[in-house]
């Protein structure tokens, strides 16, 4: 089961870093991120959001794949592709996997222009790596399934000052 956590920031770019720093733990498996998405109030107070997957892309390459297959079978492969591409395109803009859209964007609505929030589904997690990462980087535990304990936890590390190299 996933857990969600959403981080507040008074930057609108911070968040986005963060999240590039989960990527980046994730290809060392540190963490097994489900979803990530960063949710921009500019100055002007309107909300956008920025996902980590392009499910209309995606869609689309899929479709483009599996339809070519089926028209090379039927020996029409430009029809088959363009139906497929054309099909996954519209499936993966339907798609909403992990958090909720309407849900970030009311919860972004409520902070103040020129802010940014991180809303991240984690699967699993090697906590104390990925929170000694995580040290230091600021923002506001806002919203959590973690238990109590974990939350203090990653507050606490995000509002840590990060150790200073040793001198040698």
């Amino acid at each position: 089961m996933s857990s969600l956590v959403v981080i507040a920031y008074d930057d609108q770019f911070k968040a986005e870093e963060v999240r590039t720093q989960l990527r980046r733990m994730q290809q060392d498996y540190l963490i097994d991120v489900e979803d990530a998405v960063v949710a921009v109030k500019d100055k002007e107070g309107k909300v956008k959001l920025h996902q980590m997957y392009n499910l209309t892309a995606m869609g689309a390459v899929s479709g483009g794949f599996w339809g070519a297959l089926i028209g090379l079978i039927f020996m029409n492969p430009l029809l088959g592709l363009a139906v497929g591409a054309g099909a996954g395109a519209v499936s993966g803009a339907l798609t909403d996997l992990g958090i909720n859209n309407d849900f970030m964007k009311e919860l972004a609505g409520s902070f103040k222009n020129g802010s940014s929030l991180l809303f991240v589904l984690v699967r699993k997690v090697t906590a104390d790596k990925v929170l000694e990462q995580l040290q230091g980087t600021g923002g506001k535990v806002i919203k959590t399934s973690l238990t109590h304990e974990e939350e203090a936890k990653l507050q606490a590390a995000l509002d840590a000052c990060k150790a200073a190299p040793a001198a040698g």
